[in-house]
């Protein structure tokens, strides 16, 4: 499985082109095939996150061909489907992505007499704020932002004060993403990650600005290897394989989501509209929602699933104990779904540009 870290660096630069989209009103054919498709399965997803062996036996057990293409970003993804080239019957858009979707009319609602399986879904997922009922997507893969430290330099920490304590002045390190830095630059002064409003923009903006000042630098690529190394004494990270594989061999690190609320991302089944083969995407989606596949998903590719029925049978228990994998349900139980800022982005485009230029 591929870590968090090439899809969330292409959002802050990519996210303001996909508003303006979803401004415009463009997008697919508001047209869906009537037949639902013969015996073939078209689909578009993260790399990693729907894993070969999950495909194949799939295959095996339904008789229907699969041909599974991967993207690195919502953006390509959502670009790929506006331009009307794309003929998938499946994708997996993030929960901002199915927000810009929606708007775009790419995607359509979901017939929910034909799913089974939503109440395997841990709460979290079965109603989020992005798609409320689950109409247009059922989220599969989870993760968060949260940060990591190493305790050879800082004992303990559980707040984003941790990040702004001038004590570790050059020895800390936040996500080279704009979204990312405001999540904690947002709660970290009593606001809310998904917060719109100009003036806890502003003052995020501020408490980012005066951090810069003793950073070490901005790194969504090799953090987690600086923080085992000690090079570095704390980082704002994402959740995943990169991260998860420092906090199984390396004792000293810790992956903790804030007290603050952190946020969670997730990433969902959706069926784009015109696509020509519904049956078999909805066979798949029953079939993705099996806590045995679920669970398989997880140990072959290493995510969080959503499927809550799916713990009990992961085969590394260790997954399950690790927190850059799977947060507790007390960790995650004020994080905020990180959404589309619509147009506020304009906000933190521009006090994005005065951090970087501080």
């Amino acid at each position: 499985m591929r870590g968090r870290t090439l899809r969330r660096t292409v959002l802050a630069a990519s996210i303001a082109t996909v508003t303006a989209l979803v401004a415009t009103g463009c997008g697919g054919s508001d047209s869906d095939s009537a037949g639902g498709g013969g015996k073939e399965l078209n689909i578009y997803a993260w790399a990693g996150e729907i894993p070969e062996t999950v495909v194949q036996k799939f295959e095996k057990e339904t008789g229907i061909k699969v041909t599974l293409d991967t993207f690195d970003s919502n953006e390509t993804m959502t670009a790929k489907l506006s331009s009307g080239s794309a003929a998938y019957d499946l994708i997996e858009p993030s929960q901002y992505s199915v927000q810009q979707l929606i708007g775009q009319k790419l995607i359509q609602p979901l017939d929910h007499a034909r799913i089974q399986g939503l109440d395997n879904l841990a709460e979290k997922f079965r109603d989020p704020s992005y798609d409320k009922g689950n109409k247009y997507s059922i989220p599969w893969i989870w993760g968060t932002t949260g940060f990591a430290y190493n305790d050879k330099c800082i004992p303990s920490a559980t707040s984003w004060k941790t990040l702004f304590d001038k004590k570790y002045k050059g020895k800390v390190y936040m996500l080279d993403n704009m979204l990312a830095a405001y999540i904690a630059g947002l709660q970290v002064t009593g606001s809310r990650a998904t917060s719109t409003d100009e003036g806890e923009i502003k003052k995020a903006t501020e408490a980012l600005t005066e951090q810069k000042k003793m950073l070490a630098g901005y790194n969504s690529t090799n953090y987690p290897q600086l923080l085992s190394t000690g090079q570095a004494c704390a980082a704002e990270a994402w959740s995943g394989t990169a991260m998860a594989k420092v906090v199984a061999a390396n004792p000293n690190v810790h992956y903790v989501i804030p007290e603050e609320g952190g946020s969670i991302w997730t990433d969902g089944l959706s069926i784009p509209k015109g696509a020509k083969n519904t049956d078999a995407a909805y066979q798949f989606i029953n079939y993705l929602l099996k806590p045995e596949i679920a669970a398989m998903a997880t140990d072959d590719g290493g995510s969080a699933s959503t499927n809550a029925k799916a713990r009990d049978l992961i085969k590394d228990k260790k997954t399950l104990d690790n927190p850059a994998i799977y947060a507790s349900d007390e960790a995650i139980a004020n994080a905020d779904f990180l959404l589309d800022p619509g147009q506020a982005m304009k906000h933190f485009q521009q006090g994005w540009t005065k951090v970087k230029a501080s």
